[in-house]
């Protein structure tokens, strides 16, 4: 036996779940994902996001609503006489129709311990914060912005060094697992729904562009949770003059270092930066246009001697 499925995705961080359903036998009827956006070099092309470009590798037939206002949208998804839609990442809010237009609703897979860190960017706030576990968890969904009933819970710890991007491939890869195993309780009616608790409720707000400056004057431990957090998109930065110009420079990777000083001081020549209180290491650097590059390599490029200012 196998159900009948509808998947709903679009970034990269969907296509394992999508594989992992099609090799466990269930039948995808359709998937939905955002409409194709302009990209390219010159931002001129139509790009298909990558659970597009994987359905149509599947030969799963695709569907691109703008939004689901449309009363022949909603008909045409109930049409599918789908089982159960699974949700990861489609970045469109489902209206009532399409959360009850199947036999057993919506399923989502969230990258998070809900209740902690609702909403938009989890990942990211989870690092941010100086979390040391996070996870994805399987929930049916309903009304409320990521407040339904938890059927599958799988943790996943957080390294001291662990990018944004380290933990999203970790999470997409177990979201993939632990979504596989709740389609299979699903299926044998054996698939447990907990209420998440009314305590421990964080929202994780979508990071903006104002909140990606380095702050030096930030203890150390929350600077380097900033970049690691932001790190690699849409990357943490600093700003130095290089040839006589302000240049922003993202940093992709940093560690916890000893040493006191001005915030913002290089205290070495090896990139170890004075914080308000303590000093990080920065590991990995890139400049505007140019390729991401390990300290040494950056500095082969870049002089920048001890005592100067990072702002």
């Amino acid at each position: 036996m196998s159900l009948r499925i509808i998947f709903m995705g679009t970034p990269e961080f969907s296509v394992p779940t999508l594989r992992m359903l099609v090799d466990a036998g269930h039948t995808i009827l359709a998937v939905y994902t955002q409409p194709p956006r302009p990209g390219g070099r010159r931002g001129l092309d139509l790009q298909k996001s990558p659970v597009h470009q994987a359905a149509e590798l599947l030969g799963i037939p695709v569907f691109t609503p703008v939004n689901f206002k449309d009363p022949d949208e909603r008909a045409r998804f109930a049409e599918h006489k789908a089982d159960v839609a699974v949700v990861v990442a489609y970045g469109l809010l489902l209206p009532e129709a399409i959360l009850n237009g199947t036999r057993y609703g919506c399923y989502n897979g969230h990258a998070s311990l809900l209740p902690r860190w609702r909403g938009a960017a989890p990942i990211q706030r989870a690092i941010m914060a100086g979390d040391e576990k996070t996870g994805m968890m399987v929930m049916k969904m309903d009304k409320g912005l990521d407040t339904g009933a938890v059927a599958i819970s799988s943790e996943v710890a957080i390294g001291e060094n662990m990018t944004g991007g380290e933990l999203h491939d970790k999470l997409m890869y177990a979201g993939a697992k632990a979504m596989a195993e709740a389609m299979v309780k699903l299926e044998m009616d054996d698939l447990p729904l907990t209420p998440q608790p009314d305590e421990g409720v964080l929202y994780a707000s979508k990071i903006d562009k104002s909140e990606t400056r380095i702050d030096f004057s930030r203890d150390a431990a929350e600077v380097h949770n900033h970049i690691r957090g932001l790190a690699p998109f849409p990357g943490a930065w600093f700003e130095l003059e290089i040839s006589g110009k302000p240049e922003r420079v993202k940093v992709l990777g940093s560690e916890r270092a000893d040493g006191t000083g001005t915030p913002g001081e290089l205290l070495t020549d090896d990139l170890v930066v004075a914080c308000g209180t303590g000093a990080v290491r920065l590991t990995k650097l890139q400049k505007a246009g140019g390729k991401p590059l390990a300290a040494a390599d950056f500095l082969h490029g870049t002089h920048l001697p001890q005592g100067t200012r990072l702002a």
